[in-house]
């Protein structure tokens, strides 16, 4: 599946806002550490048919960092999640994303992570920390 390039709106907060190609969009809440490797992921998504609207108003209400401009290309290979994202301003980059089931923990979904990692060639010394955002503003781009 090949997604657009989809403008990610950074607030002053740790969510953001993906408007779709039919005008619908979805408000996308994130918790998880700022570690490199394998980490536990918590999400809140809120779908809306007024996506304009509601990057206007949270930017007025919490302030905006910038916004990350890229392109993903999603594929799933078992219970993972593989996106191939080229981020404007960045380059490429690739994030795994296991989707637990309610049986499995936190270990087993590392063990499932690194193994794919194994698989695809990936290093420890590979990995970064941090959101696209951050990279971007440490290199002096707002992606705005």
């Amino acid at each position: 599946m090949t997604l657009p390039l989809l403008p990610d709106l950074d607030p002053a907060s740790p969510a953001g806002s993906a408007p779709s190609q039919d005008g619908r969009g979805e408000l996308i809440f994130y918790e998880r550490p700022d570690a490199a490797g394998p980490k536990l992921s918590c999400f809140s998504i809120t779908p809306t048919d007024d996506p304009d609207g509601l990057e206007a108003v949270l930017g007025q209400a919490l302030g905006v960092l910038g916004v990350v401009r890229k392109e993903r290309l999603l594929y799933l290979v078992g219970q993972t999640r593989v996106h191939l994202d080229s981020v404007e301003g960045l380059g490429d980059f690739l994030e795994l994303e296991v989707v637990l089931t309610e049986e499995q923990t936190v270990e087993d979904g590392e063990r499932v992570a690194q193994q794919l990692m194994k698989e695809l060639g990936i290093e420890e010394q590979d990995l970064i920390s941090g959101a696209y955002l951050d990279l971007l503003l440490a290199k002096g781009q707002s992606g705005s």
